[in-house]
Formats: C-alpha cells, sequence, structure tokens
C-alpha cells in the first residue's frame, strides 16, 4: 500500500472550525479541492447533539510545542498524553506531521476528559510501524480505576481537528491501525483517517482506523465531520471494517465521508475451511447483539469488501440491532461475496430491513 509522506501529509491539511453550540452543523471552510480530502462530507447538513460537538479546548491542560516546529516531538505528544487532560498544540503557524517512534497510550486515571486537539494543523503518524493512539479501561498496564473496567464512565476521549496517517496495527492482536478504544467514551470531530491499516486477514480482527469496544452505558459513539480515506491513495485498509469496526457498540456517524476503503481478508466470519477468514466491511464492520449503526448526512462510495458488505457489513446475532440511514448515499461499493438483495453495498441481519430515510442506495455512483 502506498504511504503517505510527510510532504503530501502537510499539503493535505486544513485549518477546521470548532464550530457554534446552536446544534447545527460544524462549520467546515475547506472548499478548494487543491487542499486535499477535507474532513466531512461538505454536502452534510444534519444536526449535531451536543454531546457530539467539539471540546472546548480555550483553556487546555497541556501544550504540546513551544511555538515551533521543532518543539511539537514525538516524545512530547506522548508525555501529554500519558499525564492526560485537556491538549492542544503550538508548534508554529504552518502545519506539521508527528510521526511518532511509539504508540501514545492514555493512562485511566488522567481525565476523566481526555481531549486532543489538533487545531487544523497537526497530522499524527504512525510511520506504517505502529499504532497511533490506545485508549482500554480493562488494560492493567494503564491502570484500572474501577472493578467494572468494561462498563465505565471515563476516560472520556475526543479526538478533534486532526488528521491520522500511517497508522499500522497488523502487530497487534484486535484491530484499530489508527486509534484502538476499549472503555469510556470515545467521538472524533472533524478528523480524517489516510492509510491507516490493521491485520490483512483474520475472522475477528478490524478498524484499518478505528476500533471500538465497550462505551458506557453502551453509548454511541460519534463519528463527526470526518474523512475516511477520500482518494484511491488514501484509503484505510483492514481484514475487516477498513474505516471502522467494533463488537457489540453503537455508531453515530454524522455529516462524514467514507471513500476507497477496503476489507481485504479472505473467508468471512466464521471462515470457511481452508481461508483465514475476514474480509467483509468495506467501510463499516458492526457485530454483537444489541446496537445501532445511525448514519445522517453521509456519503459512502467507492469502498470494497472481498467478500460481505462493500460498504457496511452489520450483523446482530440476535437480531434486535437497527441500522438506519438518512439524508446520506451510498455508491459504488461492490461486495465480491454477499449481500443483501436490495440493499446495494450493504449486508445486513438486524431487527429488520435497514430505515431508509431521504438516502439513495446504488450500485454505482452518479458521474461528476
Amino acid at each position: 500500500m502506498p504511504r503517505l509522506s510527510a510532504r503530501l501529509a502537510s499539503a493535505l491539511l486544513l485549518l477546521l472550525s470548532c464550530g457554534g453550540g446552536d446544534g447545527g452543523p460544524v462549520d467546515n471552510p475547506l472548499t478548494d479541492p487543491d487542499d486535499g480530502p477535507p474532513a466531512g462530507n461538505l454536502d452534510g447538513a444534519c444536526v449535531i447533539p451536543d454531546e457530539a460537538r467539539p471540546f472546548d479546548t480555550r483553556d487546555p491542560d497541556r501544550i504540546v510545542g513551544d511555538g515551533t516546529a521543532a518543539s511539537c516531538t514525538s516524545d512530547a505528544f506522548i508525555a501529554a498524553v500519558e499525564q492526560g487532560g485537556v491538549i492542544t498544540f503550538d508548534c508554529g503557524s504552518d502545519p506539521v506531521v508527528i510521526v511518532l517512534d511509539r504508540t501514545a497510550r492514555i493512562f485511566n486515571d488522567t481525565g476523566p476528559e481526555i481531549v486532543i486537539d489538533g487545531g487544523g494543523k497537526v497530522t499524527l503518524s504512525g510511520g506504517g510501524a505502529r499504532r497511533i493512539l490506545y485508549q482500554n479501561t480493562c488494560d492493567e498496564a494503564q491502570r484500572w480505576t474501577t472493578d467494572h473496567c468494561d462498563d465505565q464512565d471515563h476516560p472520556r476521549l475526543v479526538v478533534q481537528n486532526l488528521t491520522f496517517v500511517d497508522g499500522d496495527a497488523r502487530a497487534e492482536e484486535d484491530g484499530g491501525g489508527a486509534i484502538f478504544v476499549r472503555g469510556g467514551r470515545f467521538r472524533a470531530v472533524n478528523t480524517r483517517f489516510f492509510n491507516n491499516v490493521c491485520a490483512d486477514t483474520g475472522p475477528d480482527v478490524g478498524g484499518g482506523a478505528i476500533r471500538v469496544f465497550d462505551q458506557h452505558e453502551d453509548r454511541p459513539v460519534y463519528i463527526v465531520n470526518s474523512t475516511f480515506g477520500g482518494a484511491p491513495e488514501l484509503g484505510n485498509a483492514c481484514s475487516n471494517g477498513g474505516a471502522l469496526s467494533s463488537i457489540g457498540v453503537s455508531y453515530s456517524v454524522i455529516n462524514s465521508w467514507f471513500s476507497h476503503n477496503r476489507a481485504i481478508g479472505d473467508g468471512a466470519n466464521p471462515a470457511e475451511t481452508g481461508t483465514p477468514g475476514g474480509g467483509s466491511g468495506g467501510a463499516i464492520y458492526n457485530d454483537g447483539n444489541t446496537f445501532t449503526l445511525s448514519l445522517c448526512g453521509t456519503e459512502v462510495r467507492d469502498n470494497h469488501a472481498n467478500e460481505g458488505g462493500g460498504a457496511i457489513f452489520f450483523v446482530s446475532n440476535d437480531r434486535s440491532g437497527r441500522l438506519e440511514l438518512t439524508d446520506s448515499r451510498l455508491c459504488g461499493n461492490p461486495s465480491d461475496g454477499f449481500e443483501t438483495a436490495g440493499f446495494p453495498g450493504i449486508f445486513v441481519l438486524a431487527a429488520g430491513d435497514p430505515a431508509v430515510t431521504r438516502s439513495s442506495l446504488a450500485e454505482t455512483c452518479p458521474a461528476g
């Protein structure tokens, strides 16, 4: 897979607005295609709940950098993440790419709020060798803080106004090429994910960009005004869920864009005899029992799955889950193996058919 150079990453960076507090869309001023894929679907106009909006970072706990690009190092960023709280950057006036020499790991007793705000000018890179960001309330090494690690309200992780590139979790068990989250709460706002990968094969691994488990009170992960891929050379890839993957976790995806992401495994889940398994959910892979995937104001196009669900693989094992599409478009998402009749690009087993409201699903995308 081609890698995004630091020069290209810098050229693709943009200044993103944090938006107001009126409940409407979060503003995204980038409209010039020469600046590269923006964060989010510029045509998306869905209302954003208060709890899904950007976190106010005007009074940060920690600032990475002293006003120069040279001061924004891997060590400085990782140290800030380990200390927790609200983190911003002061790296000078130009965009910067911080290539991490190890994964940034959140300690569970340093919040409860863990907010990382790149101000629209910071790219975090895994250098094609490592995952970028890790949170796990059930990992003893990150310090247990309750006796119910799979259902606690903290840390509450927010990433916003950032670009994540070249994360690589192929050496990890659970996926999440750029970000792995278990426990607490998580949302991503005004974020972009390019060229992140996890394991090439396997039936139970996924999330080229993001993998999530165990959200507090089964509340949703919010993905707002965010882009996954956006061009052929920028797509994310994993055995399952080229962009997003989870087990038993609900997602609310608002005004976002998914394209050129790939599920590259072989043999589906459970794995067919003689295969390593995987290959489902070109953009999104959701598995479990009672959970909801909601897309609003979101474009999902030109993704691909070797097995099922070129756009979305959604399996609620006890048939209690729900898939909802509102003011969204899915097109040109081929599934080489299988999909649900009448729903191009989707394989779904749920409480019923997907709820499709003012949305379109098509085998091919319109020209232009």
